[in-house]
């Protein structure tokens, strides 16, 4: 499906999933940063350094994450939780909303009781790899591939919270 017919469903299901997730552990969170108006000082751009204080477009999302109890038929989903999208605007990356949003995740789900995290991501997304690696996040040698029209692989991360 695709075109207007598709944007619709996908607007009813993200209404539908922030309304009324599954459960009270479904959770979407979200980055936002205030879009500011940098016209006038050339060293900040345009409108200098009232720029700073004023803000131009107000706040805009800029990335998010979700997470949920574990679904994979190998964990036990009251004590592992999946972190289910972790996403942030290409235009806005290298700012701290993705730890922002690693970090609160982990916290949501430490608070719910969970004691492990994982995730699935494309073998070949070599930056999102390495930002979990980095944030002490490891592959589980678990791995699984998507029919995409050619077979795409996935690896599971996974992460101790305890």
């Amino acid at each position: 499906m695709t075109g207007p017919a598709a944007e619709k469903m996908w607007l009813r299901q993200w209404d539908e999933a922030i309304v009324a997730p599954p459960t009270p552990m479904h959770r979407v969170l979200v980055a936002v940063e205030t879009i500011l108006d940098t016209e006038g000082f050339p060293a900040l751009g345009a409108g200098g350094s009232a720029a700073l204080v004023t803000p131009r477009g107000g706040e805009r999302v800029v990335g998010l994450a979700s997470h949920a109890p574990a679904e994979d038929p190998d964990l036990d989903p009251s004590v592992a939780a999946e972190m289910l999208t972790l996403l942030v605007d290409p235009d806005f990356v290298r700012r701290g909303h993705g730890s922002r949003l690693l970090n609160a995740t982990v916290d949501y789900l430490r608070d719910d009781g969970f004691r492990q995290i994982v995730t699935w991501v494309f073998a070949d997304n070599h930056a999102v790899l390495g930002f979990l690696e980095s944030a002490g996040w490891g592959e589980d040698m678990a791995e699984r591939v998507l029919d995409m029209g050619r077979p795409i692989r996935m690896v599971r991360l996974t992460t101790d919270i305890s």
